[in-house]
């Protein structure tokens, strides 16, 4: 390891030990190398600017943040909401059914796990916590937890950013995210039923079947939006950046023409606060474009790949031992960080022990949403309590059941790849 190398790491892990945005961290520790190498600073620009340009896919990032703010702001949330009541809310432990069914269909639409738990999340819970039959500690944690399908079924924003390091096609990235993502709501319901029973949680009043077919026509505009994202992409009509377009143009329609729910000024809050996010995501993405170039001169992915075939691993091996290392990361680093930044790493050894980047992204992107609910640092569970005000004891307190049999559903994912690759083949991957 070059002294260059090494400078870039102390600045890095001491600017985050004392706090430090992680975007600046990696910023600042960049330039530490370049500087200790004797590079001149222009390189960063060069190489930071040279990344953006290449990566027209980035431009799907802030598209499906616009998209999730809308549907936050206007009244699809609530009537997807009304929906998932009908049909789910009469099985005990029905909310939190509904919690989860509303997660799976809004991870259709956003992208984003953050934009799942503060926007639909948040109105559940108040729904949950006002009735009085579930703790408050119970309601946060499964809307953390069922947060998590947000990014694993398309579209999906930390996919956007693993083709972007992997070169991966994110049409395929995507198809593969799509059972997975149904076997982790199925594990989450199972999860809610069997607690439901053990604590005895009281049954909710049934929406009669009779009024199901209204509330299907109230949400069915919103119900269309997957559908319509899905069609593009794979019926070769839009590339999946065009259809973050289209998801956001859809639904600023959808809540301005179709349910009248958005005004003007709403509408300029609401890109003021994606232009932030946006903003907040493009630093790190920058950061991590210089720290990249500092890792590649270095060697480091070559150094890995190196060390981990002389250990004679099987890929199954390897795939359970980077899931280790990612959970343990995902207890203290964000899942942006984790992608751009740890995953590439990995890649060289991927390739060497014949491993689906596919499979691997998949997987990879699963483990860092469950990062995002692993105490301490669990970034859901600070949005949660933020939004909520429920406090963080009483949400880690809950969590434990959830996040053991996503791990669970993980583990099976990652021994047999034909789970996440059975969608990608049956569409032509030849993977």
């Amino acid at each position: 390891m070059s002294m260059a190398f090494l400078a870039c790491l102390v600045v890095l892990f001491g600017l985050s030990a004392l706090g430090a945005p992680i975007a600046y961290a990696i910023l600042i520790g960049s330039f530490a190398y370049l500087a200790v190498d004797g590079q001149g600073i222009g390189i960063a620009g060069k190489v930071m600017m040279d990344g953006m340009y290449a990566s027209f896919i980035l431009l799907a990032v802030p598209l499906f943040i616009v998209a999730a703010n809308i549907m936050n702001a206007g009244t699809i949330s609530d009537r997807l909401l009304g929906f998932c009541v009908a049909l789910v809310g009469r099985f005990r432990g029905g909310l939190g059914h509904v919690n989860i069914v509303c997660s799976l269909i809004f991870s259709g639409m956003s992208g984003s796990a953050v934009a799942d738990a503060a926007g639909i999340g948040k109105i559940i819970i108040g729904m949950m916590t006002k009735s009085g039959q579930y703790p408050r500690g119970y309601a946060a944690a499964i809307t953390a937890a069922s947060a998590t399908i947000g990014p694993v079924i398309p579209p999906s924003i930390p996919m956007v950013l693993y083709a972007l390091i992997s070169n991966t096609s994110i049409g395929y990235l995507f198809l593969g995210g799509i059972v997975p993502g149904l076997l982790m709501g199925a594990v989450l319901m199972i999860m809610n039923a069997w607690i439901a029973h053990r604590r005895g949680f009281a049954l909710e009043s049934p929406v009669p079947l009779t009024e199901l077919p209204a509330r299907t026509v109230k949400a069915f505009p919103a119900l269309l939006m997957p559908a319509i994202l899905l069609y593009g992409i794979y019926g070769g009509v839009t590339t999946p950046t065009e259809a973050a377009a289209v998801a956001a143009f859809y639904a600023l329609l959808l809540s301005v023409l179709v349910y009248r729910a958005l005004t003007l000024r709403a509408l300029v809050q609401i890109l003021v606060e994606s232009a932030r996010s946006s903003a907040a995501v493009g630093l790190v993405i920058g950061g991590a474009l210089i720290l990249n170039y500092v890792v590649a001169s270095e060697n480091i992915p070559a150094l890995v790949a190196q060390s981990l075939v002389g250990l004679d691993v099987s890929a199954t091996q390897f795939l359970l031992g980077v899931m280790v290392v990612l959970l343990l990361l995902g207890c203290v680093l964000d899942a942006t960080t984790i992608i751009l930044v740890i995953i590439p790493l990995f890649l060289p050894a991927c390739r060497d022990l014949g491993i689906d980047l596919v499979h691997f992204g998949v997987i990879a992107v699963i483990n860092c949403m469950i990062g995002l609910i692993t105490p301490p640092y669990g970034i859901l569970l600070f949005v949660i309590n933020a939004v909520t005000r429920i406090p963080l004891s009483e949400m880690i307190g809950e969590i434990w059941p959830f996040l053991a049999i996503l791990v669970l559903a993980l583990l099976v994912l990652v021994v047999t790849p034909d789970v996440v690759l059975w969608l990608p083949r049956l569409f032509g991957y030849a993977g």
